[in-house]
């Protein structure tokens, strides 16, 4: 079956698009959906834990966020706004700047009196190759100099930068939080390592193409942006002993979904490895090693939503989606989250999908 872009639409009153995060972390809602039993159950996000059981493994997604927008100028003093993408080299990023027209090939912008760029090249898709020059270390002078590189539907200014940050980030490299992972505190954390749950941490470096609209009617027509991930050995050796020991993996966020997904093989272990990943995930995928699912509520029509869409399948998750607007949960990056927990009678029947991998 070809799916088409608004085959994921519905509908989402503006109000319910959460402007600013739950206080604390986990007093978000929850809204837990069973696949083996159809319920639903509406909950707290703190709530998870009885939900999680001893020899659990949650997967989550180390990287941190960087305030990656900086606000420039160039030797007349017109304001350029550039957004860091992805790092190339040691002082080489592809960044998105606006307005494009001040950024021709050769052009140099000042941030401030550390640091400076100089446009290299322009990519065919309008991003800019950009190489820094600064005096220090670039990334102490980006912590400084840098914004937080907030979703456009966040219209409210975050008092505190590090509640756009997970409480286990650690890896620099992300130009958006992966959000499922802002519900956790290290109180949480560690009452579910205290229950026997074991934690995995994997690394991908989410890119401002997560808020890309799809442009494609028939969405596999839809061309994947590409992000970094990583998973070392000891994520690895979790997940895979979980796997062959026919316990739970549990994803938290469509981050860590990507990232084990490919990572994995035909029978759902994993190799250390990384790389660069286009894996789009749509219904009807057969996942390969993710049993269940911790996520926000996505956009309409986004990628992101049909990832979610493959775990329950299409008609179901937007029934669920009516259910959260109805019941009023909140949406989007600071909004409340969904566990997808059970196993579908179908689940081992489901075909193997096409998807971009590499």
């Amino acid at each position: 079956m070809k799916y088409l872009k608004s085959d994921f639409y519905y509908d989402l009153p503006e109000e319910l698009i959460a402007q600013t995060p739950a206080e604390p972390r986990d007093s978000s809602r929850l809204l837990v959906y069973d696949r083996a039993s159809d319920k639903i159950e509406h909950k707290i996000f703190k709530d998870v834990a009885g939900y999680l059981k001893k020899g659990d493994v949650l997967v989550v997604n180390k990287t941190r966020v960087l305030p990656a927008r900086l606000y420039a100028h160039t030797a007349n003093g017109g304001a350029v706004e550039v957004l860091l993408l992805k790092r190339l080299e040691k002082d080489r990023w592809e960044v998105l700047v606006r307005p494009g027209r001040k950024c021709t090939a050769g052009k140099k912008l000042s941030v401030s009196d550390e640091l400076s760029l100089t446009v290299e090249d322009i990519t065919p898709s309008g991003e800019r190759i950009v190489r820094f020059e600064y005096k220090g270390v670039f990334e102490e002078i980006i912590e400084r100099v840098g914004n937080m590189p907030l979703p456009p539907y966040i219209k409210q200014k975050l008092q505190d930068r590090g509640r756009y940050q997970t409480v286990y980030a650690k890896t620099d490299g992300s130009a958006a939080a992966p959000t499922a992972g802002l519900h956790f505190t290290p109180e949480l954390l560690d009452a579910l390592r205290d229950k026997g749950v074991e934690i995995a941490e994997v690394l991908l470096h989410v890119g401002l193409g997560t808020f890309r609209p799809v442009k494609e009617e028939v969405i596999t027509d839809h061309k994947m942006h590409s992000e970094y991930y990583e998973v070392d050995a000891s994520a690895a050796e979790i997940i895979n002993r979980a796997k062959r020991e026919g316990r739970r993996v549990i994803a938290v966020g469509t981050t860590s979904v990507r990232t084990l997904e490919s990572a994995a093989d035909e029978n759902g272990m994993i190799q250390p490895c990384k790389g660069n990943t286009e894996i789009f995930i749509y219904p009807p995928y057969k996942f390969k090693c993710v049993d269940a699912l911790i996520t926000n509520f996505h956009l309409p029509e986004s990628t992101l939503i049909m990832l979610v869409s493959a775990m329950t399948g299409r008609e179901k998750i937007l029934s669920i989606y009516e259910t959260a607007v109805r019941e009023r949960y909140r949406f989007f990056s600071f909004g409340d989250a969904m566990f997808i927990v059970g196993r579908s009678d179908d689940d081992k029947d489901k075909p193997q999908d096409i998807v971009d991998k590499d």
